[in-house]
C-alpha cells in the first residue's frame, strides 16, 4: 500500500507522522498546489488531506482506494462522485474538543482581565515607577454572575458551557440546527439570546442555517460592551460589521477563524481603533500537541479499519 500525505504542515512538525510507514510506502509533502495533486498520486492507493481538494479530476486520473481527510469537515472532497467511483472517504471527529475549549476560555480571560495590557505596562517598566502598589487603568472583569451564552450546542459547545457553569456563569443556548433539546441547560432563540448574555460563544458549524447568522442586526442586539466570540466558522459572522460593531458600540470579541483563510491583506479587523477589544488567533484554537497526536491516531485507526472492510 502506497500512503500520501499532500499538506503535513498543517499537522505541524512537532509530531511525527512515521506511524503511517507500517502500511507500507509513505510520501509526505509539506504543502501541495493544485497543479502538483495529481502528479503525486499517481501509484497511490491512499491520500491523507486537509485542505488539498480532492475533485473529480483528481479521482479520475489516479487509483485511489481511501481518501483520509485529516479534519472533521469534508467540503474538500467531492463526495458524491467518491461514491460513485467506489472510493471510501473518511475524516475524523472529536479530537479537539479539549483543544478548543481551554482555547476559548484562554482568549476570554486575556481579553476580560486585560492580560496584554497589564503585561505591556509591567514589561515597559512602568510599573517600576509607580507610586502605589497596583495599576487600575483598564476595569477587568469576572465571568461568575454573567449571562453567558452558546450557539451550538455540540459536544464543544457542551464542554465550553460545562467550564463556563464551574466559573459560575449562567448558561443558556441556541439549537442552530433546531433538533438539539438540552435539558441540562436553558434554550433560547437567537435574538432572547443575544440581548441577554453578557458573553456569547459561537461552535457551530457553517451550513445553509448559519451562514452570516451574525450580522448587523444581530450584533445591534447585544449589549454595549458584551463579549462575542467565534470558534466555530469563518463565514458565521459578518467580519466587516463586527469590526464597526468593535468601534461603535464597545463590542469585545475573540475570534479564531475567518471567512477567508489565511486572513487578507487589510482586513477590516486589522484596522480597527479599539485594538485592545479585540483577541484575534489564526485557526489555532484545534491544535493543542494532544489533539494533532490523538488526529493522526485516528487516521490511522481509519486506514486499519478500510484494511479489515476490504
Amino acid at each position: 500500500m502506497k500512503i500520501v500525505c499532500l499538506d503535513a504542515s498543517t499537522l505541524g512538525s512537532d509530531v511525527s507522522l512515521d506511524v503511517f510507514a507500517k502500511f507500507g510506502e509513505f510520501v509526505s509533502y509539506d504543502k501541495t498546489d493544485k497543479s502538483e495533486t495529481i502528479e503525486r498520486l499517481k501509484g497511490a492507493d491512499v491520500v491523507i488531506t486537509n485542505k488539498v481538494i480532492i475533485g473529480r479530476d483528481v479521482m479520475d486520473a489516479t487509483n485511489l482506494k481511501l481518501v483520509c481527510i485529516s479534519a472533521t469537515g469534508m467540503n474538500n472532497v467531492d463526495l458524491d462522485y467518491a461514491k460513485a467511483k467506489n472510493i471510501a472517504v473518511k475524516n475524523v471527529a472529536g479530537y479537539s474538543t479539549n483543544s478548543v475549549a481551554q482555547h476559548t476560555f484562554a482568549c476570554l480571560l486575556a481579553l476580560v482581565n486585560r492580560i496584554k495590557f497589564y503585561d505591556d505596562y509591567v514589561q515597559s517598566g512602568e510599573w517600576v515607577k509607580s507610586e502605589i502598589f497596583t495599576n487600575l487603568d483598564r476595569s477587568i472583569g469576572e465571568i461568575s454572575g454573567k449571562n453567558f451564552g452558546i450557539i451550538g450546542l455540540g459536544e464543544i459547545g457542551r464542554s465550553v458551557a460545562r467550564i463556563a457553569v464551574a466559573f459560575g456563569a449562567n448558561v443558556s443556548y441556541y439549537s442552530t440546527s433546531g433538533a438539539n433539546d438540552n435539558a441540562e441547560f436553558k434554550r433560547q432563540n437567537l435574538d432572547e439570546l443575544l440581548k441577554s448574555c453578557d458573553i456569547v460563544s459561537i461552535h457551530a458549524p457553517l451550513n445553509e442555517k448559519t451562514r452570516n447568522l451574525i450580522s448587523s442586526k444581530e450584533l445591534n442586539l447585544m449589549k454595549e460592551g458584551a463579549v462575542l466570540m467565534n470558534f466555530g466558522r469563518g463565514g458565521i459572522v459578518d467580519e466587516s460589521a463586527l469590526a464597526k460593531a468593535i468601534d461603535e458600540r464597545n463590542l469585545m470579541a475573540c475570534v479564531d477563524v475567518l471567512e477567508s483563510e489565511p486572513m487578507r491583506e487589510n482586513h477590516p479587523l486589522l484596522n480597527i481603533k479599539n485594538k485592545e477589544n479585540l483577541i484575534i488567533t489564526p485557526h489555532v484554537a484545534w491544535a493543542s500537541k494532544e489533539a494533532r497526536e490523538k488526529l493522526i491516531n485516528l487516521i490511522v485507526k481509519n486506514i486499519e479499519n478500510f484494511i479489515k472492510e476490504s
